[in-house]
């Protein structure tokens, strides 16, 4: 295939096929290895229930079996009446290998079927501990799961227990299936863009350079550039032009890009919800084993991580849009501040830091948006506590000057460089890694940026002053 977009779209399409193959055949069998993992720990946990009701009642009574009308031994009816509500198919034999008890599901069987796990039984009541082991009655019975344990504790009239279920009910259902593939193919899409990206690459190695001068332009800050067109009329000079009409076209329409990014952190918003739901419902699943627990507690956490990345870029992207309205309302700035600093105040206890709010006596009445204000004061005492070490000081003071309302927010924390401070408001910024040195509680990058966007909208200023070691000062300053 001699056209680059069609090797690319082949070589795209089979990356991706491969990979939700692959994955999908992966995650089949994974599920599948697990669930009847699952189903082993039930038969297991119902022999061993079995066994524990057997010895208690052997040692409370001394007596399990007695004669049924026709001369048969049979269990007492009060221990019968127990393992009655055990679920599954449950026999229990003598040391002779005489049935004593058989689950209501083991009684369903027609005799044929019922003669045969009464043979796998009493094979366990002169030998030693069976399975997890596999057994299909027949004709067109069920595969019956099953183990077989001794119960020596109970006296010398009880031989073994066999406890068993039928693997159907391991066994994926159609909606798990589609499940499973759906999963498989979002998973796939990462390696297929990776192995695309590095394909590419290796296609269109001749257009490194054009490559690096797109890259200076697609900042969003910098479409007024374009790339030089060579005087030889070659096949890149004309895919130069191309782009540079191209990027005219772009600088007329940035702002419905704006709008793109907008509706994808939207849109992402529902899967995130959808995956968070999951998680939680898998968390509190009784007897999770640890091994599982923690990869899932710590996929929750960043699935509430992209969650608020997504929802300071959908706030953001509103904000260049120019549809981030403000609902404005007059309001008691002291009241705003008051939520803020009550939350603050639980983080700093958390963190080990000592906190002050100070609030005037008089109302400070102002017509601004409650909800947007309180994101800013909570951004800015969180950011406060956030970098400030155990045993440090945060103080919110909250005041009046030259006919502006000014809130300010200062600790002693390790400061920022004065490099750095011309760019804290800038999306996605990080300073070095003194500022990061909480992992546990790592930022987006936004919330500055989310602060300097609010003040300005209420036609106010935000200000930092910050020295190294020192503390940061944060102070906003908003029109009465």
């Amino acid at each position: 295939m001699e056209s680059i977009r069609g090797r690319l779209t082949v070589w795209y399409a089979t990356a991706l096929i491969l990979s939700v193959a692959v994955f999908a055949v992966v995650l089949y069998f994974a599920r599948r290895s697990a669930t009847y993992q699952d189903l082993d720990r039930r038969i297991q946990s119902e022999a061993d229930l079995t066994a524990g009701i057997l010895a208690e009642s052997y040692h409370a009574r001394g007596v399990l079996v007695e004669k049924d009308t026709a001369g048969r031994p049979v269990l007492t009816p009060e221990v019968a009446a127990v393992l009655e509500v055990v679920p599954d198919f449950l026999l229990v034999t003598s040391r002779e290998g005489s049935l004593l008890f058989g689950s209501p599901d083991a009684r369903s069987l027609g005799f044929a079927q019922f003669e045969q796990i009464n043979a796998l039984a009493n094979r366990g009541a002169t030998g030693g501990r069976t399975g997890p082991a596999s057994f299909r009655i027949a004709p067109n019975g069920p595969t019956l799961h099953y183990v077989i344990r001794p119960v020596p504790e109970a006296g010398g009239q009880i031989g073994a227990i066999l406890a068993g279920a039928d693997t159907r009910s391991a066994e994926l259902q159609i909606e798990q299936l589609v499940t499973t593939i759906v999963i498989a193919f979002l998973v796939g899409i990462v390696p297929a863009v990776l192995v695309g990206r590095w394909i590419a690459g290796r296609a269109l190695e001749p257009v490194d350079q054009m490559i690096t001068e797109i890259r200076e332009i697609t900042d969003g800050r910098s479409l007024h550039r374009r790339l030089p067109v060579s005087m030889e009329k070659d096949e890149l000079s004309r895919l130069a032009a191309t782009l540079n009409q191209m990027w005219t076209r772009l600088e007329r329409s940035f702002a419905a890009l704006r709008r793109f990014t907008a509706d994808a952190s939207h849109e992402l918003k529902t899967p995130l919800t959808v995956v968070r739901a999951g998680v939680e419902r898998a968390i509190t699943r009784p007897g999770l084993p640890h091994e599982t627990l923690a990869p899932l507690e710590e996929t929750l956490q960043q699935v509430n991580r992209m969650t608020e990345l997504l929802d300071s870029l959908l706030t953001l992207a509103r904000a260049d849009e120019g549809r981030a309205d403000l609902h404005r309302e007059p309001v008691d700035i002291r009241e705003i501040i008051e939520e803020a600093g009550e939350t603050g105040e639980l983080l700093a206890e958390h963190a080990g830091v000592g906190i002050e709010i100070r609030l005037p006596a008089e109302p400070l009445v102002l017509a601004v948006d409650r909800s947007r204000m309180r994101q800013l004061a909570l951004n800015l005492i969180e950011n406060a506590v956030k970098y400030t070490p155990r045993g440090g000081q945060v103080s919110v003071e909250l005041g009046s000057s030259d006919g502006r309302v000014v809130f300010t927010v200062a600790d002693t924390g390790i400061g920022i460089a004065p490099g750095d401070l011309p760019h804290v408001f800038d999306r996605f910024w990080r300073a070095d890694s003194a500022r990061t040195r909480t992992s546990e509680r790592a930022g987006t990058g936004l919330g500055l940026a989310i602060s300097k966007w609010i003040a300005e909208a209420h036609g106010g200023t935000i200000e930092v002053q910050s020295r190294p070691g020192r503390g940061t000062t944060f102070t906003v300053g908003l029109p009465r």
